[in-house]
């Protein structure tokens, strides 16, 4: 060790206690004492980040590399159905680093924190501790109730009693057929060798265990009682050095036989930082931490670190981000991240309510002791808590991490942390990471509306991927002439919503461009839906509720679905309400929405964007719904697979290319209708209707579209990542050229009526096919994109014009001066 005192030296001369094993044990691993009447000797490991500061790299590398292997040994597949579990106190942030090195894999670790309204999913005993009821609050009760490997972290593997605890009230829960414990050092007696195997025999599972070194502890006989009375001896020296002292109980603080480390002559500034925390991010894993809340992190540690970084002293040359307990993770990440943009040298711990014996020896683990009382109420009541290798470190600077639950009274007393850090540092800076608290469900239904329908009732899709927050009007004829639809509509008599366009059937040519469209399209849509998808992970929210906008939305917001699925193990929920361009959002739906789930979490979703009206009527209509109803949250902005018409900061791509769900109707969207807003159908406490065209079934490709699309994902992960994270770097400001352009081409035409310019490929899609179109302008060059535009204009007899200028593929205009003699008896367009 390069002529460095090994930290186990004090302890193995006084009690002959002996650590054997790998070379790197020693590296890994020094010794202390505490008063426990179990098991006097504490291995104090040097990269954990608990007792022992250290720099934040070497810290989140160790789990992170752990992780990494257990990733190996699993394979991609078993990987990405894996969960994560830690152990708290000193493996809460080691677990949550091995989870960011399976990659996609859940966290979760237990607590001893109850929390009012949680459910305990389970709980154990740790056998050797001196605080033992260890348990299990996840926010989500399927956390672990499902079948992929469970991988249980702690920092250290001896006896496995605890871990194997763990693993049998959990299997006789949830019964799954893998296992892997993850410890930084594998410690056991080689009478506990075979332990881990005649387990896992005994519950029919497989048990691997992934270790960073192997060692055992060589104990001589009486080693228990001899390491009690010695540190007796060394508490009555401190207890009696700290009376004859003066410093503020500096050194019985420090509890080192009357050698503790002296405060400073004056106290240090103590200060506060906002870190400015993302919303909806959780604090830690207590009640799980999915991928996407790890996104949303990595996205805002540049900027926590920044305010922390502008809060320390200029001349600060040591820095210190001192954890709370539990909370380890986020102090963590800060301090890598602080540790990468300051001159300082930053080191990384966490305070404890482990009592151990400090002894200043460069011999020994644990050279000064802070003792302060505990400060977030906890509920085995009042206590002392322990800060180790802070006092006498010198630290110009400590930057104390605690959650909002623990920012008491008592953190601020004259003998709380803030003021022993104070006494032995020259500035303290308080940070609090707003304690994540699960909303409790709502126990009231929403007075008179219905649960979601679902297929195969209503639509062809599975009932997982999408509950329609609609009524089903199946039995009700809705379906109107082409022709007179629009006579209707554009003389004022009716609203385009009030009915149905009759349902286009496809002919075997057209049916084969589609199938070709999505055989050559389907991997840049599934990059498009993956971009699109870590963006809203990154920035709205960790666990989204998506929200499509029926009918269009429906198969991107299950494909985003699929991809959160797919790459990140997120389940998400996923409803479909309408929407109606004039009237707005259906608000009995958004209604249904508030109460099952946080507003804040919705995330609306769109195929892709025209003009941008929908996006507009979307904004006005929650601005009138939040007035309206005292209800807050809920944000408009709609992430689309497409945005041409710049129009919204969430979207996959900004190209406008064919989207092969534009080229049909119901039968490419679970056999569901347009929605239907008519006042003899729809009541003051409906939602809106739609109908469900069962009769179609052998026609629909509604899943085929989608499997094509969930086919490519592996293919294009990389890519999807990759300008997932150009897009976040970019300035996405909305220049709403598009409703730019329509202006103009209204202007030119001689049009004057916005809402008959239909631009892009799925809106000229859906006026070839629904509306009296008049003609078709594409853009010059535009190749295969249009195969299906060319051919639906051709059968209706639309001219296409061609046209050099041009910010979109293609535009559908609308017939400007309809009536039933602008058609010919076959529907066909007459140029007048």
């Amino acid at each position: 060790m390069n002529n460095v005192v090994w930290t186990g030296t004090w302890v193995a001369e006084r009690l002959g206690v002996e650590l054997v094993g790998d070379e790197k044990l020693s590296d890994l691993l020094g010794l202390a004492l505490r008063r426990n009447p179990k098991r006097a000797h504490l291995l104090v490991s040097n990269v954990l980040g608990k007792h022992v500061p250290q720099s934040p790299s070497v810290v989140y590398g160790h789990g992170f590399a752990l992780g990494r292997r257990v990733r190996d040994l699993l394979g991609a597949e078993e990987s990405r159905a894996a969960v994560v579990l830690g152990y708290a106190e000193t493996a809460t942030g080691l677990g949550h680093c091995v989870a960011d090195g399976v990659g996609l894999a859940p966290y979760l670790h237990s607590t001893r924190r109850p929390v009012p309204g949680v459910a305990s999913a389970g709980g154990f005993e740790e056998s050797h501790s001196h605080a033992t009821s260890h348990l299990l609050l996840p926010e989500d009760p399927d956390l672990l109730a499902g079948s992929g490997p469970l991988v249980l972290v702690d920092d250290e593997f001896s006896t496995g009693n605890t871990i194997l605890n763990t693993i049998r009230d959990l299997h006789a829960r949830y019964p799954r057929e893998r296992y892997v414990v993850v410890a930084l050092v594998d410690m056991r007696s080689a009478a506990d060798m075979g332990r881990l195997e005649e387990f896992a025999r005994e519950i029919g599972a497989r048990v691997d265990l992934v270790t960073a070194a192997s060692g055992t502890v060589r104990l001589p006989e009486g080693v228990l009682e001899k390491g009690q009375a010695l540190v007796a001896e060394h508490e009555a020296a401190a207890r009696e050095s700290s009376g004859s002292s003066a410093s503020s109980g500096s050194s019985g603080s420090s509890g080192s036989s009357g050698s503790g480390v002296l405060a400073q002559a004056r106290p240090g500034r103590v200060g506060r930082v906002e870190l400015g925390w993302p919303r909806g991010v959780p604090d830690g894993g207590r009640h799980g931490f999915a991928p996407g809340a790890r996104i949303r992190l990595d996205g805002a540690l540049p900027a926590l670190a920044a305010r922390v970084a502008d809060a320390l002293p200029d001349d600060a040359r040591r820095v210190l981000v001192l954890g709370f307990e539990e909370l380890m993770y986020a102090p963590l990440r800060l301090a890598r991240e602080l540790e990468q943009v300051v001159a300082a040298e930053v080191r990384y711990s966490t305070t404890t309510r482990s009592p151990v014996l400090a002894v200043d020896d460069p011999g020994y683990a644990i050279r000064s002791r802070l003792v302060f009382p505990a400060h977030d109420n906890p509920d085995d009541g009042p206590g002392e808590r322990y800060a180790y290798n802070v006092a006498g470190a010198g630290f110009d600077a400590v930057v104390a991490v605690v959650d909002s639950t623990a920012d008491t009274p008592e953190l601020h007393a004259e003998d709380g942390l803030l003021a022993q850090l104070a006494a032995h540092t020259p500035s303290v800076l308080l940070a609090v990471v707003p304690s994540y608290v699960p909303a409790r469900p709502s126990t009231e239904r929403p007075s008179m509306l219905p649960e979601p329908l679902r297929g195969p009732a209503f639509s062809s899709y599975a009932p997982e991927d999408v509950g329609w927050l609609l009524q089903d009007l199946s039995e009700v004829t809705l379906e109107a002439p082409t022709e007179e639809r629009e006579e209707a509509i554009q003389s004022g008599g009716a609203h385009y919503a009030e009915s149905l366009p009759v349902e286009y059937q496809p002919s075997a040519h057209y049916q084969e461009l589609f199938h070709a469209a999505l055989d050559t399209s389907a991997a840049r849509i599934a990059q498009a839906v993956g971009a699109v998808t870590e963006l809203v992970l990154a920035e709205r929210s960790p666990r989204p509720v998506l929200v499509s906008l029926a009918r269009a939305g429906t198969p991107v917001g299950v494909l985003m679905r699929r991809w959160a699925k797919d790459r990140h193990g997120l389940d998400l929920p996923h409803y479909a309400v309408s929407i109606v361009r004039g009237r707005g959002i259906d608000t009995n739906a958004l209604r249904w929405l508030a109460a099952h789930h946080d507003p804040a979490d919705v995330v609306f979703v769109d195929g892709w964007t025209g003009k941008g009206a929908i996006t507009r009527e979307l904004a006005d209509a929650i601005r009138e719904f939040e007035e309206a109803e005292g209800v807050t949250g809920f944000d408009p902005e709609i992430a689309v697979l497409a945005d041409p018409g710049s129009c919204v900061r969430t979207y996959g791509t900004r190209e406008d290319f064919l989207i092969p769900s534009a080229c049909l109707n119901s039968t490419v969207s679970g056999l569901i209708s347009r929605t239907v807003l008519r006042a003899d159908l729809v009541g003051e406490h409906d939602f809106h209707g739609a109908k469900f065209y069962r009769e179609l079934a052998g026609s629909d490709v509604s899943v085929d579209f989608l499997d094509a699309v969930t086919a490519r994902f592996p293919d294009v992960a990389d890519a999807a990542g990759a300008q997932a994270k150009e897009l976040l770097a970019a300035d996405r400001t909305p220049t709403w050229e598009g409703w730019r352009a329509v202006e103009r081409i209204s202007e030119e035409y001689g049009i004057h009526d916005v809402n008959l310019v239909k631009p892009g490929v799925g809106e000229t899609t859906r006026v070839l096919l629904r509306r009296v179109p008049w003609k078709i302008l594409a853009r010059a060059g535009a190749g295969a994109d249009l195969d299906h535009i060319r051919l639906l204009a051709g059968q209706r007899g639309v001219p296409v014009e061609e046209v050099a200028e041009l910010p979109y593929t293609c535009v559908g205009l609308i017939h400007p001066k309809y009536t039933r003699g602008a058609t010919g008896a076959d529907g066909r367009a007459v140029n007048v």
